[in-house]
């Protein structure tokens, strides 16, 4: 079966043991925000599974995107896969927003809880209406 570009293909063993390599070569306070980035992510939705997606870490719900983050040299991204979700919220996330479909943060100023919590259940609620 051919895979689109992009496409979260891996199963979710080998997607899980990526995402722990590729967090392992992080620096200390990138690799443990983004771990509890994941986690946060995984508690708010149990129901979805470990991915890589366009070659970074990310949530797949219902066989769809859902969210995704990254480590880069000065920062960290989180990713909420939906510009429509990131424009009605855009004065919350005005403080994070950096590019369109891109929440920027580093190790020191995570993004809180409530604001993650918020785009993963939002970004759920969009896929279960799709």
């Amino acid at each position: 079966m051919a895979t689109k570009p992009g496409a979260a293909a891996d199963a979710p063993a080998d997607a899980t043991a990526r995402i722990e390599a590729m967090l392992e070569v992080l620096p200390t306070d990138q690799r443990a925000a983004l771990q509890s980035l994941r986690t946060t992510i995984a508690l708010i939705a149990p129901d979805a599974e470990e991915a890589i997606s366009y070659g970074m870490p990310a949530f797949r719900y219902r066989m769809r995107p859902l969210v995704s983050y990254r480590a880069f040299a000065t920062h960290c991204s989180f990713f909420p896969m939906s510009g429509t979700l990131i424009g009605r919220h855009a004065d919350v996330l005005a403080p994070y927003a950096a590019a369109k479909g891109t929440l920027r943060f580093t190790p020191a100023a995570p993004i809180p809880r409530e604001i993650v919590e918020m785009v993963v259940r939002e970004r759920m609620a969009e896929i279960d209406a799709a």
